[in-house]
């Protein structure tokens, strides 16, 4: 018997009492929590979240929200305009439904530190005009968004192949791809979209570069993971038969990874709405802009017209995805 084999056999006949059991804790571990413990501390005074949770425990912190929704009560549905700021206004031609109201006019005071009443003016008021006008800047964000996104698919085509190991021509063409594709993704779409309207001047075309920019960064990278982490035997065996790197790409992995691809795509969509909801606010075109100029003057009740028109296009278009989705697979 060999002397490996007689140690085994020597093991094997110890008295189970003497066998040492791995303790859950050492003092490397309470050592490394403790330090984890200081360091949490320590970040979480400099992100202020004792204060937060002071403010929870308190009761203070939803006085902001609730003053915010007693302003933003009721909706407003209806567009009012004042008819002195219409250009070439025809009281006998109104849009249909709509119909003129005396509105009086407001000033503050400043010696006094009050509003007063000076006169009334006429308002145009056409009901269901904000919503509708809502809507068409709603219906314009989508579509920055399906643009952004179709861009994004089409940037992250090559890089998710060059970012493929095993497919990617040369090492240094698969480190310049996943490279790109990291800095596609760091770099924010607020702060690209404020590059592109400086080069394109304000408007959706800053919106759909931005998105498409930063989407691609995302979708490059799981293409790339996805087609590595495929099952490799369909691809030795077509690799076996002499067939290239695209062909293999094609009938090897594509079809075990597409179902993934389907997920990505629907979720850059859903987020590039979600975004594009906000690129308006640096000039980027869509909903955005209407937001936050209602939000600088505190325009409570469209605010919250907005964020339900938002909310409802989300709702509508993540089932539209999904059902569409369900049917391709």
């Amino acid at each position: 018997m060999t002397e490996p084999d007689k140690a085994t056999a020597k093991d094997t006949k110890r008295d189970p009492s003497q066998w040492e059991l791995r303790q859950p804790y050492s003092a490397k571990l309470v050592l490394g929590l403790m330090v984890c413990a200081v360091l949490l501390a320590w970040s979480a005074k400099r992100t202020e979240l004792d204060r937060g949770a002071l403010q929870t425990v308190n009761g203070t912190a939803g006085e902001g929200v609730e003053e915010f929704f007693k302003a933003a009560w009721p909706l407003v549905f209806a567009e009012r305009t004042e008819v002195s700021r219409i250009e070439n206004f025809n009281p006998d031609d109104l849009p249909p439904l709509a119909h003129i109201e005396q509105e009086p006019v407001r000033e503050f005071d400043a010696i006094a530190n009050k509003w007063t009443e000076s006169g009334t003016t006429d308002i145009l008021v056409q009901p269901g005009g904000y919503v509708v006008r809502v809507v068409v800047l709603m219906f314009k964000t989508l579509e920055i968004a399906f643009w952004g996104t179709l861009l994004a698919i089409f940037m992250a085509i090559p890089l998710g192949y060059l970012s493929t190991a095993g497919y990617s021509p040369h090492p240094l063409v698969y480190t310049a791809a996943r490279g790109l594709c990291s800095f596609n993704r760091a770099v924010p779409e607020l702060i690209s979209a404020m590059f592109f309207v400086l080069m394109y001047e304000p408007g959706p075309v800053p919106g759909v570069l931005a998105l498409g920019l930063h989407g691609s960064g995302f979708l490059g990278k799981f293409f790339a993971d996805d087609a590595e982490n495929a099952p490799s035997g369909p691809q030795q065996a077509l690799l076996a038969t002499g067939a290239g790197r695209l062909k293999t790409m094609r009938f090897a992995v594509i079809p075990q990874v597409i179902p993934q691809y389907l997920a990505y795509v629907q979720y850059v969509l859903e987020r590039n709405v979600r975004t594009g909801t906000v690129l308006g606010i640096v000039g980027a075109g869509g909903i955005g802009m209407e937001l936050k100029g209602r939000w600088d003057l505190h325009d409570w009740g469209h605010v919250s017209t907005i964020l339900l028109i938002i909310f409802l296009a989300v709702i509508v278009l993540e089932h539209i995805t999904q059902r569409l989705r369900t049917r391709v697979m």
